[in-house]
This record gives structure tokens, sequence and C-alpha cells, in this order.
């Protein structure tokens, strides 16, 4: 006795079509950068001004989005930190201050 299975082409392009949805979903998710957002979950009002000198790049979190508190992002030495977004005003003031002494040298 011997046992056949056999596929109609119709089970066949089924089967070929989900295989390629879930390579291209589990594609999609694990290149996705944004995927999964970073968000600041609480923000400080405590960050050291010597920490604010050597901020790189500052970016603004907004809570329409993804993200559900507006903070400011400060990246200093590939380290991310999550200040309240009153900081920016004291941020741009060190830069000031910091961008008028590398001029004068």
């Amino acid at each position: 006795m011997s046992f056949t299975c056999s596929l109609t082409p119709a089970v066949t392009m089924d089967l070929r079509v989900m295989v390629m949805l879930l390579f291209l979903c589990a594609l999609a998710i694990t290149t996705a950068e944004g995927g999964i957002p970073k968000c600041c979950v609480t923000t400080s009002m405590d960050i050291p001004t010597n920490v604010l000198r050597k901020v790189e790049r500052a970016e603004m979190q907004r809570n329409n989005g993804a993200c559900e508190i507006n903070a400011l992002v400060l990246h200093v030495k590939g380290k991310k930190f999550c200040a309240h977004p009153k900081l920016k005003r004291k941020l741009k003031r060190i830069q000031r201050k910091k961008d008028g002494k590398q001029k004068r040298n």
C-alpha cells in the first residue's frame, strides 16, 4: 500500500503566497529602524551644565505621534538624555556662548 500526497496547483500557489507574505512581514519588522520607537517616558530638569556643554545633537520628541510626552532628547557621546523641553532655552544659551568662544580662538 502506498500513500501519495498530491497538492493541487491552487493549494501550491496559496502556500507560496503565504510563505512570501510571512517572509516580507519578518523582513519589515527586523529592518524597520522606526518600527518600535524609543521614546522618553520621563524628563529631567536636572541635567548638569557640563553635560549640556557636551551636547552633540538635540531633537524634540512630540507627544502627537507614537510617544506620550514632549521631551528634549539630548545626544552626548553616544548616550541619550531625556530633558524637559524648557531646558531648550538654556541649551541654546550655552551653545551660543560655546560658539562665540570657538570663533575668538
